[in-house]
């Protein structure tokens, strides 16, 4: 099939009824999820047959990887990208379960917070378009199946829900917790083990198994996997979570008491287990690393230790998880909060903050993008800082990180005046001040362009917000739109802006009409085109998905 991109119009694949797409793929979802919960095996795999086939579902799966991903722009071992809307449904009309699969193409990324680097597999396009089919297919079984303290890579949850969950567990108790990681994770996982727990139909056990086995191509020659689930791979996180699936039972089959019951709460392979009782958590740390041999797999020693949420009587107290630092500080009694079911003080707060390590890596981030422009403008500059520190703060802004985000933005300040004197070497610092900075009520000093077009977001405008947990073992899949339309407003990574639309839209897309879901991808739409004299206005902008954005565009350009 050639996929070499060429200039066509979007016509034939625009005019695809879209909505209707998107209902009649859901509603068999919804039919699968439905099932599973019940346990009708018979009728699960019925659906999914029913689902696989569907042309609606082969649409959904290409409009996914050529549209929506971010990735949509990297090729595989064949160069493939960027594909036109006539090869998309080229590609629909070829999307067949085959058993086969090509071997990923290996590139290396660093690996937050130290030297190493992390390999990335990333598939072919029509790999990734049959990844994208598979996983429609086999989401909505296991999300009906997956336990509710999980939350990595999953639809509708993130790590505020983990975060949100850790605090409700020791909030009014202090307790030990066993800190673990998975040592290389998803590099290790045993194929025969994943393949016989998933227990899916020959088709799709042995088409998972090509995936699995397809192998990697760097530097023109070909690496096997024998092992693992490569990272960048669409279906990748399902399979990971399917491995990890039990974790979080096997620990309080051991433990089944309801009163004081162990709590283990997991993103992706990072872990924590609570309990009031040191034995306890030293048991449990035990029946883990013997249930994920079976699986290929064990705990990362240098990460894994057992701490306590208040005493420091054996090294320092609190532990730190998914970049935020949690522990209980002893406080006075006109200080302390209380139990709510006795009313007696519990001389002692939870708080949480932003780690150490997760200051000195954004430290070290806005460092390194205020060097690599030292001659650039203060525009540019704006720029490019301006998603830096909005991305981390919105990421910290629903714990104790208020008093964080100050000290930030004065070490910000502080290399933006090393920067501008760096500029003028002859100036005086009252004149540097005077060129590069304004005054903003309430917030101080700010990186402002003389014409004040450009603006540097300051850590301190970010307002701490509490993010409402996700309730127990809620999915998407459930199809109670009128609550996950609602809680995206919720979620820290969604900016002011798009939140007001959010609200003034009722939680649709005013292009389609269709409710956005947590893992669809929203954008700002000009109703008016700038270009035709439109303002950057609330009552010119809509909040749009992704490829309804795209669809739009088009048409204005054509009229």
């Amino acid at each position: 099939m050639n996929m070499v991109a060429t200039q066509e119009p979007m016509y034939g694949w625009n005019t695809i009824a879209w909505k209707q797409v998107e209902r009649s793929v859901f509603k068999l979802q919804k039919r699968i999820y439905q099932a599973e919960k019940r346990g009708d095996v018979k009728m699960v795999r019925t659906l999914q047959r029913l689902l696989m086939k569907s042309r609606s579902t082969k649409l959904l799966a290409v409009r996914r990887v050529t549209q929506d991903n971010q990735g949509k722009k990297t090729a595989g071992i064949d160069g493939v990208k960027s594909l036109t809307p006539t090869q998309r449904l080229a590609l629909v009309d070829n999307l067949k379960i085959t058993e086969k699969s090509k071997p990923v193409r290996r590139v290396w990324i660093p690996k937050p917070g130290s030297d190493e680097h992390r390999p990335l597999g990333i598939p072919t396009m029509k790999d990734r378009a049959l990844q994208a089919l598979v996983k429609l297919v086999l989401e909505p079984q296991w999300e009906a199946k997956f336990e509710a303290n999980s939350y990595g890579f999953r639809p509708g949850r993130s790590c505020w829900d983990a975060i949100g969950a850790i605090f409700i567990n020791i909030n009014l108790k202090a307790k030990w917790v066993l800190d673990a990681d998975i040592a290389k994770c998803f590099d290790r996982i045993n194929h025969e083990a994943l393949l016989k727990k998933m227990n899916q139909s020959p088709t799709l056990t042995r088409q998972v198994k090509a995936w699995l086995k397809a192998g990697m191509m760097e530097g023109g020659r070909l690496f096997p996997t024998s092992e693992g689930t490569p990272q960048g791979g669409v279906i990748s996180p399902l399979l990971a979570n399917i491995a990890l699936h039990g974790l979080e039972e096997v620990v309080k089959e051991a433990y089944p008491r309801k009163k004081n019951a162990v709590a283990l709460i997991r993103y992706a392979d990072d872990f924590v287990v609570i309990h009031q009782d040191r034995a306890v958590v030293e048991d449990c740390q035990v029946i883990i690393s013997e249930w994920l041999k079976d699986m290929g797999l064990e705990l990362k020693p240098s990460k894994t230790r057992i701490t306590h949420t208040l005493h420091t009587d054996e090294g320092q107290a609190g532990f730190d998880f998914l970049g935020h630092h949690i522990r209980q500080y002893p406080v006075g009694k006109t200080h302390s909060g209380t139990n709510p079911g006795n009313k007696q003080p519990l001389g002692y707060k939870t708080i949480i903050k932003p780690s150490k390590e997760a200051i000195k890596r954004h430290r070290r981030h806005t460092q390194e993008v205020i060097n690599n422009l030292g001659t650039a403008t203060q525009e540019a500059v704006i720029r490019k800082l301006n998603p830096v520190v909005r991305g981390w703060t919105n990421y910290f802004s629903t714990v104790c990180s208020k008093a964080t985000f100050g000290q930030e933005g004065m070490y910000l300040f502080k290399k933006l005046f090393a920067w501008a004197v760096h500029r003028h070497p002859t100036k005086g610092k009252k004149w540097i001040a005077a060129k590069y900075w304004g005054i903003k009520r309430g917030l101080g000093w700010e990186f402002i362009t003389p014409n004040n077009s450009h603006r540097l977001s300051l850590h301190g405008e970010t307002a701490i917000r509490r993010h409402p947990k996700i309730q127990g073992s809620r999915s998407p899949f459930d199809g109670d739109w009128t609550y996950w339309s609602l809680r995206m407003k919720h979620y820290p990574a969604t900016s002011l802006r798009d939140k007001v639309l959010l609200k003034r839209q009722g939680g649709t897309c005013f292009e389609c009409g269709l409710y956005f879901k947590p893992e669809d991808v929203a954008e700002v739409d000009h109703i008016v085109p700038k270009e035709h004299g439109g303002k950057d206005a609330y009552y010119n902008l809509q909040l749009l998905h992704r490829h309804c954005h795209d669809k739009k565009t088009a048409e204005d350009r054509l009229r």
